[in-house]
């Protein structure tokens, strides 16, 4: 609850008000309601003459505090002597190894050492992780094969420049050579030239096959809807073709049915020949139909071949007119690289000519070439002993590989991890182990700007860490750069830790030495700000007026705060320093005199 803070702070206001500027309002009010007022004429009477004598004084003494002059302020005061102290400088921090190091490894391989347990003290030099040696071995042979073949490489230096001076003959004759072809090479470019205009014909002409080509293709697809209805049209007059065979074919039953009967009932003399004759033709005409149903059924089923016939061969067309678009197209492509052929024909004879010409200048060249090749084979030599340096490099970079295999303790420490366990594979950049040296142990600590300019370098100090360890060391570094954050500097002591006691990132309270100066303890409510933000107090001076004094802050502690910039004697306002300004007349009632 925050309310609380705040009411017993405004209680405590309240009481001071009252107390330092309506001092006389209280008092009238306390003599008011005194036993003696309240009890009238009686209790004066039965009064004691002492007690007359301790009241007829108690007025002459509140009428010497009321009577102030017009603007004099009450305020509550204390008398300060300035005071030798020690002004060492105290902050908080935190040991820290001197070094801390990852070991790790420079090149790739598997560990084949045993590895050593965090907590174990290794001596500069010691091996902590040691890898497999793998085909470096052969690396370095290889590096020494490469040296005997750049020392054998001397005498071949020598035979490249008994050639090279017999160069020069066949350069002259390369020249003459040369000139010769150039003719041929200008009667090629001729010849090509002459077969551009031919290969460009034969593209127009295989461009202006692609229109009748597509025009084919396309009255070939109209075919195939028009003979595709028609199949259609056949395979619906099949069924009918069918239905009129069967009808056909009962009739024939009827009839035959019909003359049986015609011809029984005549041979028993009850029908009349008329009715046989009558049913003798329609049994004929009823056969009659049953053989024109059947034509009729053929011929529907030869349509519906006919139609598929039809489809078949418009798709058939389709396909040929297909082939013959891309027969089209297939032709501009070839009388494209024709063309492209043909100018490539030109720029290759062209190049043949310049080429002819080029020879021509690289023959030329190839004479002198063949007198700076004399001194090239001259430089060879040199060459051949660089390379011998050069395969010297190699074989130093092998064994310089091989010696990284062993990896080794930077200095004498404590291992903060385990190194790489037995059969662990290695990058380079991998890690070996941690190490960490504590002997010295460093403690680091940040001073804030203020006191930054009394620490020096070499200055003695002290800390003590939890546990109530003391270390006794001197400062061996101070930041040049305050932390952005913080705006507080780093400082760094240096002690001994020979047992290795002290720990890595133990909290310390630290103590550096530094030189005393003159200061007064004050209670920290004294301390006041002016119009212009400046930490200072207000005090009396011998006028007995307000005055603003600037401070500088030493040192905080449970009993006050240490500050400097007064005189070696001084007259503090602690009680009502707010309400007065410089010059105000003050009316100081001091805390020594009340206590």
């Amino acid at each position: 609850m925050r309310i609380i803070p705040v009411i017993t702070a405004l209680l405590v206001m309240g009481f001071l008000y009252v107390l330092v500027l309506e001092r006389d309002r209280l008092q009238e009010f306390t003599r008011a309601y005194t036993p003696a007022a309240l009890l009238g004429g009686d209790a004066e009477q039965t009064a004691t003459d002492g007690e007359a004598e301790d009241v007829a004084a108690a007025p002459e003494e509140d009428d010497q505090q009321t009577a102030l002059p017009e603007g004099t302020v009450r305020v509550m005061a204390m008398r300060s002597t300035a005071q030798e102290i020690d002004s060492a400088v105290i902050l908080r921090g935190e040991t820290e190894a001197l070094r801390q190091v990852e070991v790790r490894a420079e090149t790739s391989g598997k560990i084949v050492s045993e590895p050593l347990r965090r907590g174990t003290f290794v001596e500069a030099g010691q091996m902590m992780c040691e890898i497999d040696t793998g085909t470096r071995r052969v690396s370095k042979q290889e590096a020494q094969a490469r040296l005997a073949e750049a020392n054998s490489r001397v005498p071949e230096a020598g035979a490249r420049l008994a050639e090279a001076r017999a160069q020069v003959p066949a350069a002259k004759a390369r020249i003459a050579e040369a000139e010769a072809g150039v003719p041929a090479a200008e009667a090629r470019l001729l010849e090509a030239r002459s077969r551009v205009p031919e290969a460009e014909a034969r593209l127009l002409e295989a461009r202006a096959r692609i229109p009748a080509s597509e025009a084919r293709l396309a009255e070939a697809k109209a075919k195939i809807p028009e003979t595709t209805a028609r199949l259609a049209e056949a395979e619906a007059r099949y069924p009918e073709a069918e239905a009129r065979l069967l009808e056909a074919q009962a009739r024939v039953k009827e009839a035959e049915i019909n003359l049986n009967a015609a011809r029984q009932l005549a041979r028993d003399g009850f029908a009349a020949q008329t009715r046989l004759a009558s049913a003798e033709a329609a049994y004929e005409s009823s056969k009659a139909q049953v053989q024109s149903a059947l034509s009729g059924l053929k011929s529907a089923e030869a349509g519906i071949q006919a139609a598929k016939s039809q489809v078949e061969g418009a798709r058939a067309g389709v396909e040929t007119a297909r082939s013959d678009v891309e027969s089209a197209i297939a032709g501009v492509q070839a009388a494209q690289s024709q063309v492209e052929n043909a100018r490539a024909g030109v720029e290759t004879a062209l190049s043949s000519v310049e080429g002819a010409r080029a020879a021509v200048i690289s023959a030329k060249a190839s004479l002198e070439g063949a007198l700076a090749a004399i001194e090239a084979a001259l430089s060879g030599e040199e060459n051949a002993r660089a390379g011998i340096q050069s395969a010297e490099a190699a074989l130093a970079t092998t064994d310089k590989e091989i010696d990284r295999l062993s990896i080794t303790a930077p200095f004498s420490g404590l291992l903060e991890t385990d190194t790489a366990e037995l059969g662990a594979l290695m990058q380079p950049g991998g890690v070996c182990a941690t190490i960490i040296q504590l002997n010295p142990i460093k403690i680091v600590g940040f001073v804030p700007e203020v006191d930054v300019a009394r620490v020096e370098l070499g200055a003695r100090a002290g800390a003590r860490l939890v546990g109530d360890t003391e270390v006794v060391g001197q400062v061996s570094f101070v930041s040049r750069s305050a932390d952005p954050v913080t705006r507080t500097f780093r400082v760094e002591l240096t002690a001994e830790n020979a047992d290795l006691l002290i720990r890595d990132g133990q909290t310390a309270a630290i103590a550096i030495e530094a030189e005393g100066a003159p200061a007064h303890l004050l209670p920290q409510s004294a301390l006041t700000l002016n119009d212009e933000g400046d930490l200072g107090v207000r005090s009396i001076d011998a006028d007995g007026l307000a005055l603003f004094n600037p401070v500088k802050l030493l040192r905080d502690t449970r009993d006050g705060v240490w500050v400097t910039g007064l005189p070696d004697q001084v007259d503090v306002i602690t009680v009502g320093q707010e309400f007065v300004t410089d010059g105000v007349p003050v009316a100081p009632s001091f805390e020594e005199v009340i206590q």
